[in-house]
């Protein structure tokens, strides 16, 4: 069985692998439509940062992609653990 370590490192590999830093990448992710959840997940990036969010059939959730220039695997795992804090937020 994998340890979470592994799994970090063998993720930043595959990141190194497939990727040129600094570059953008994107975020994607789904939480519960309600504003403060919003307001927690877009503070988290730079107003630099291109936001595109789609509300679901029922409105009662919001995906969002959101690309920012990143200069490293560790800036993106930093975005993701960050985003992990908020209630209800699915990360893709």
């Amino acid at each position: 069985m994998e340890t979470e370590e592994q799994k970090r490192k063998r993720l930043q590999n595959q990141l190194d692998a497939t990727h040129r830093w600094p570059c953008s990448f994107s975020f994607k992710f789904i939480l519960p439509a309600n504003p403060s959840s919003i307001a927690a997940l877009k503070g988290m990036f730079s107003e630099a940062a291109q936001f595109s969010e789609r509300p679901s059939r029922k409105g009662n959730y919001t995906a969002f992609t959101i690309v920012e220039t990143v200069g490293s695997a560790q800036d993106v795992f930093a975005r993701y653990e960050a985003a992990a804090a908020i209630e209800g937020i699915i990360s893709l």
